[in-house]
């Protein structure tokens, strides 16, 4: 059965086209789940005007269909939690010149740790 990490690990070959970081470092994936031969993938994308909305899931869906033992990948575009630069991962950042962020506003700075 394919696993989790196996389709983290595919989601790391999508990019959007005009970022050089990969969708996962990128912190566009929410959520994976696999059961059986279905896997459902929650994700957002930088903005809802993305011009690649369409294109990203559906790359995403075709590669990870084309992993043995899955079947079915459906997609889920969210757009709360809102994305934001500091979703991005530090090996994105170190790839895209980020030294440091600017503090999270209070409100999302509690979404970003429900603790």
């Amino acid at each position: 059965m394919t696993s989790v990490d196996e389709i983290y690990s595919e989601l790391r070959q999508v990019y959007d086209p005009e970022i050089p970081v990969n969708i996962v470092d990128l912190g566009l994936i929410y959520d994976v789940v696999v059961k059986d031969s279905t896997c459902k993938v929650k994700m957002t994308l930088t903005s809802q005007a993305c011009p690649e909305a369409r294109t990203i899931p559906e790359v995403m869906k075709r590669r990870v269909e084309d992993l043995e033992d899955i079947d079915t990948c459906e997609i889920e575009v969210v757009w709360e939690p809102q994305w934001s630069p500091h979703k991005i991962s530090p090996e994105g950042r170190q790839i895209l010149g980020i030294e440091e962020l600017p503090p999270l506003p209070e409100e999302d700075a509690r979404a970003e740790d429900p603790a």
